[in-house]
């Protein structure tokens, strides 16, 4: 019986903060002048967004996992 609450509530964190700059990423595609760096910031974001979703399938599994052997106690 594995409780894997500590990983779950770190990976939360990280995907907060994947959020966050991911937000920052369209920003500053939306205010900056130059299209390069629009298009620069706008492929960093799709990039963080990748790895957000990844993050959020892991903590849905964690807690698919908490909850079966929850269940099974």
């Amino acid at each position: 019986m594995d409780d894997y609450t500590d990983l779950v509530e770190r990976l939360c964190a990280i995907e907060e903060e994947l959020r966050d700059r991911a937000y920052e990423a369209l920003t500053n595609a939306a205010t900056s002048p130059d299209l390069g760096l629009s298009k620069a910031a706008e492929a960093t974001e799709r990039r963080l967004l990748a790895a957000r979703r990844a993050i959020a399938k892991a903590i849905g599994s964690l807690h698919a996992a908490n909850t079966s052997d929850l269940e099974a106690s």
